[in-house]
């Protein structure tokens, strides 16, 4: 049990945090391109309890804890926030902008993960082992913030890389791919199930790896 708790302690930041910029960027994104429905509601803001949802932000990633603590291996966080809202139609040129709406979240979990790299770097330098509470908490952040880009980047609706690759696409594609976004959970919770959803996901982390190995 005590070790469970320290588990807890040492993910709580790093998560809260990922999940809490990431849908705040998308608002602040949106309300540059004209949509201020994220402002008006509040939503434009650090306060992680503006963000927060009850199953996906504090039970999903607390019973995956628990699972792996009573099962082994290292935990796969999964877990998501009440998302931001965002109209589209208030956006200068819907289309376009909804793409850098959707990058936005991802942008700012690479963002993180950086920022916690360098705080890595800083605590070695300053001579913290790497049994310390701070580097391994350090350690961690990097870790959730790759894993919650790559997830985002993955092209399937509402994925914040379903909304990039819709606007990329002729009008025509993106209205018939637009149809498969009922679907688009499902799609996520078999690859998640088989198992397979890790080799869709290595492309981004190795790109987001490669970009945190710079200020390591």
């Amino acid at each position: 049990m005590e070790d469970l708790i320290q588990t807890i302690v040492l993910y709580a930041l790093p998560v809260i945090f990922a999940i809490t910029l990431h849908e705040a960027a998308h608002g602040y994104v949106a309300r540059v391109f004209g949509d201020p429905t994220a402002t008006l509601a509040g939503r434009v803001t650090l306060n992680p309890t503006k963000h927060i949802d009850p199953v996906g932000t504090i039970a999903v990633p607390l019973g995956i804890l628990l699972m792996s603590k009573l099962f082994g291996g290292p935990p796969l966080l999964f877990g998501w926030a009440k998302p931001v809202p965002v109209d589209f139609g208030r956006l200068k040129n819907p289309k376009r902008d909804m793409r850098w709406v959707a990058l936005a979240g991802p942008a700012a979990n690479l963002f993180m993960a950086v920022l916690w790299a360098m705080s890595v770097r800083l605590l070695l330098e300053a001579g913290a082992g790497r049994e310390s509470f701070w580097f391994q908490m350090a350690v961690i952040g990097i870790q959730i913030n790759l894993v919650l880009m790559a997830l985002n980047l993955l092209p399937l609706l509402p994925l914040d890389g379903g909304r990039i690759l819709f606007s990329l696409l002729p009008n025509q594609l993106a209205w018939q791919y637009g149809r498969l976004e009922p679907y688009g959970m499902m799609i996520l919770i078999v690859l998640l199930v088989t198992g397979s959803l890790w080799m869709f996901l290595e492309p981004f982390m190795a790109l987001g790896r490669w970009i945190v190995q710079l200020f390591l």
